[in-house]
Formats: C-alpha cells, sequence, structure tokens
C-alpha cells in the first residue's frame, strides 16, 4: 500500500462481517490507513469492501487509504492487527465447538503476523476467544502487552445496554464490567455495575438484575439464534476499534479485555477478561479488583474454563 501521509496502518486478518465493519469504523475515525486481508479464495470479497468504503469517503470526509488484500506482504509495518479470521458459530454451536478448526487457522495467521508485522499490537476476536488469544500469543511470542482478546469490553457493552434498557435511562452514565472468559460463564460482577455513581442494587430489583445477568452471558447466542447464518459483528466491531483507538491515541482507557495474567486474580500465564489500561504501551496494567463470596467463586470456575481450552489448544500446537 502506497501512503502520502504518515498514518497508522492498521491490518485486519478476514474480510467477514466484522472486518468489513472495521474498516468502515476505523476509516471513520480516522484512526490510520486500513488493509483488509482474506484468503485467495475470499480475494474479491476483501477488493470489494475496500473499494465500496473508499468510495464512500468523499461524504463521510475520511482520508484513510483502505487496500483488500489476499497478500501477507502487505499487512508488513502494521502498527495494529485485528484477528477476525475463523469460522462463526451456528445455532446451538458453543463457542467451544469452534476449537479445532479455528486452533488450524489461527496457526497460519500467527505465522505469517509474526513474519510481516512483528512489531504490531495485536488484538484477537476469533472464537473461542480465550483459547484463540492464547495461541496466537504462543505462536508469535509476542511480548503479553502486545497481545489482548476482545471479548469483556463487548460482553460489559450488552450489559450496560440491558441495565440502560430496563431502567430507560442513557447507557452513558451505565458503568459495569464482565470478568472471566467469554462464555456462558462469564462474569457479569453486579456490586461493579453503577448507574450515574449509584450502585445498580439500589435501583434495580433482585430478580430484573439475575435476569439481566443471564442475558448476558447468553447474548451472543441470542443474536446467534435471530441470524441464524453468522454471529453478531457491528458491536464486536466497534469495541475492537475502541481497544485500537486507545492504543493509537494513547487514551489509556480502563477497558475489561482478555489479558495475560501472572498471578492476578489468581490466574497463571492465562489470557482472562480482567480491567486492564490500554495505551500506547499495548496492555499498560490488569487492574486487580477485589472480588467476594459469588463473584470470587464464579471468576475462578470461568477461570478453570479457560485452563482446560488451553490445556486443548496445547495439545493441538
Amino acid at each position: 500500500m502506497t501512503r502520502t501521509f504518515n498514518r497508522p496502518k492498521i491490518a485486519l486478518i478476514g474480510a467477514g462481517q466484522i472486518g468489513g465493519n472495521l474498516a468502515l469504523m476505523a476509516a471513520e475515525k480516522q484512526l490510520g490507513d486500513v488493509v483488509l486481508f482474506d484468503i485467495p479464495d475470499l480475494e474479491g470479497l476483501a477488493k470489494g469492501k475496500a473499494l465500496d468504503i473508499s468510495q464512500m469517503a468523499a461524504v463521510h470526509n475520511f482520508d484513510a487509504k483502505i487496500l483488500g488484500t489476499s497478500k501477507w506482504e502487505d499487512i508488513a509495518g502494521a502498527d495494529v492487527i485485528i484477528v477476525t479470521a475463523g469460522r462463526p458459530r451456528k445455532p446451538g454451536m458453543s463457542r467451544d465447538d469452534l476449537l479445532d478448526v479455528n486452533v488450524n487457522i489461527m496457526k497460519d495467521v500467527a505465522a505469517n503476523v509474526k513474519k510481516h508485522a512483528p512489531d504490531a499490537f495485536a488484538i484477537v476476536i476469533s472464537n473461542p476467544l480465550d483459547a484463540m488469544v492464547y495461541a496466537f500469543a504462543k505462536i508469535t511470542g509476542f511480548a503479553k502487552n502486545r497481545v489482548v482478546g476482545m471479548a469483556g469490553v463487548l460482553d460489559s457493552s450488552r450489559f450496560r445496554f440491558f441495565v440502560a434498557d430496563k431502567l430507560g435511562v442513557s447507557v452513558e452514565d451505565v458503568t459495569a464490567f464482565v470478568l472471566g472468559g467469554h462464555g456462558d460463564d462469564m462474569v457479569p460482577v453486579v456490586p461493579l455495575c453503577s448507574v450515574g455513581g449509584i450502585p445498580l442494587s439500589q435501583v434495580m430489583k433482585k430478580e430484573d438484575i439475575a435476569a439481566i445477568v443471564d442475558r448476558t452471558r447468553k447474548a451472543g447466542g441470542e443474536i446467534v439464534a435471530l441470524l441464524k447464518n453468522g454471529s453478531a459483528y457491528y458491536s464486536p466491531a466497534a469495541c475492537s476499534i475502541a481497544m485500537a483507538e486507545s492504543y493509537l491515541r494513547d487514551k489509556k482507557r480502563v477497558l475489561p479485555c482478555a489479558a495475560r495474567c501472572d498471578g492476578e486474580y489468581g490466574f497463571k500465564g492465562l489470557f482472562v477478561g480482567v480491567p486492564a489500561i490500554i495505551g500506547k504501551g499495548g496492555v499498560e496494567k490488569v487492574l486487580e479488583v477485589t472480588l467476594e463470596g459469588e463473584d470470587k467463586k464464579a471468576l475462578e470456575v470461568s477461570g478453570s474454563h479457560v485452563q482446560e481450552l488451553v490445556n486443548e489448544v496445547n495439545k493441538r500446537l
């Protein structure tokens, strides 16, 4: 890609629904030039989406250059890599069911990212998320601050929306964190959820909170069942862009994401959903909060499931 200006370069691995929306959002936010990559059989898809987005630049006033390609060489020098490559979920399929096929895809992706963009900050979206970000990190050997999984931002966004919708308030005034693995045993931490600074437990009935916690855990599957052929794409793309923006613009946002824990929360060598600061140094710090009672137990259970998936990944690498 020829760049007229010295803009950051963002490489998107996978030109499907999430990849296309990532390209659009990155361009509209003017985060940098974009490379939309997919396999040779889908090169037309990548090129077509890149051209389509480019042709709206004059209307939405962005100058980002967007390239669709199936050549790994075109991601060279990328500042940010966002990996969406992998098979999507189908109705009745859990994220774990995707493990076998997506580990093989990740082997190829990670090896080529290591070869062509060894200095990039990598955000992994592929499912099962916690296992895939672990696989990517192990294959590339990237430092732990340069690899992260997008999950907690999305799960927390869903939690915030459900709370705001139930209470009839602005989602901007709802704060929430969902921790743990990106699966049905994720941990929406109710004591950390507030509405305009007021603890959620003071403004919502227990049974309504319980229903929202349950819906948050199953939110991805709810969308899969409705779409019938694929999984969520607008919201995962938006959440990944928020992470990329925090890195590229050194915003140092505190975002729940699948960061590597080396002792935090009792986890060792696992990528698990935890609150972390993302800035120009990548994942600059994992913030450890005190959890009590059921939340602490639930996070332990979620972490043990992530460990089981990692054990399965190690058998395949």
